[in-house]
């Protein structure tokens, strides 16, 4: 693609203003940061915006989207231009390895797992979801093209512990007020994806039909005025979390000293 994106999403066309809709959940980033343990150096590969890199240890990031590269803020590294498939390192470079909302956009999953793990001597913390858990979200009322997209692009969590030579997977709660909006963030929110850039922020809306998003934007909308959404689904409003399809990976490699 024109930008460099590496999978089926246009990060030059969809990437635009995704800094003001994803941002680094307070929740998640914790739990990412505990698997680390004791590394010292870490990859971030399909790297973004930064998102959810430790601050405290030494990162490198890799990242094939101009669009996205250039989003990052002034305080995180630059971006090296490259893909997971083929990583520009030497075996057993770093201490870590993290990878978030990123699997379902590359272009050859098992050989960019492969490739992680070889450069890699210790953990490879993968955030991600569950394609067979994503119809749990309201959402799948209103747009399931947008819901079947996303289950037909992530790759199972089993290929991915496969490709990483084993580990543990954790659901990970997500939380009412979440910053990183992805789309189950807004699972007590439903206005805010009512907002097009909000949706945008989420790739597998660039996938659907323009009467897709017409006919969400009336059927929400009218269900949201007339109360039926609420009737339905009105107490995610007050949940404290949602139990949905967001996962945590944690392949452990060898104990770092």
């Amino acid at each position: 693609m024109a930008d460099g994106s590496a999978g089926d999403a246009d990060y030059g066309r969809i990437g635009v203003g995704y800094t003001s809709y994803r941002q680094p959940e307070p929740a998640f980033e914790a739990a990412i940061r505990g698997a680390f343990g004791a590394a010292r150096t870490v990859l971030n590969v399909g790297a973004g915006a930064g998102s959810y890199e430790p601050r405290d240890l030494d990162v490198t990031a890799i990242e094939p989207s101009a669009k996205m590269r250039a989003q990052r803020p002034a305080d995180r590294v630059a971006a090296i231009d490259g893909t997971a498939e083929e990583l520009p390192f030497d075996d057993d470079t770093f201490d870590a390895a993290m990878a978030t909302f990123t699997v379902h956009q590359w272009s050859d999953l098992g050989r960019g797992l492969g490739e992680v793990r070889r450069v890699t001597r210790g953990p490879v913390v993968v955030l991600t979801c569950d394609p067979t858990a994503l119809r749990k979200f309201w959402l799948y009322d209103y747009a399931p093209e947008a819901i079947d997209t996303e289950a037909r692009r992530y790759p199972t969590i089993d290929a991915i512990l496969t490709g990483l030579g084993g580990g543990t997977a954790t659901p990970l709660p997500i939380p009412l007020q979440c910053v990183d909006g992805f789309g189950e963030a807004y699972y007590g929110r439903p206005e805010r994806l009512l907002d097009p850039g909000a949706r945008l922020a989420n790739s597998a809306w660039s996938f659907v039909a323009p009467e897709v998003h017409e006919r969400f934007e009336t059927t929400l909308g009218n269900d949201l005025f007339n109360g039926r959404w609420d009737a339905k689904y009105g107490a995610l409003r007050n949940q404290p979390h949602f139990n949905g399809s967001l996962i945590l990976i944690t392949s452990p490699g060898n104990p770092l000293a």
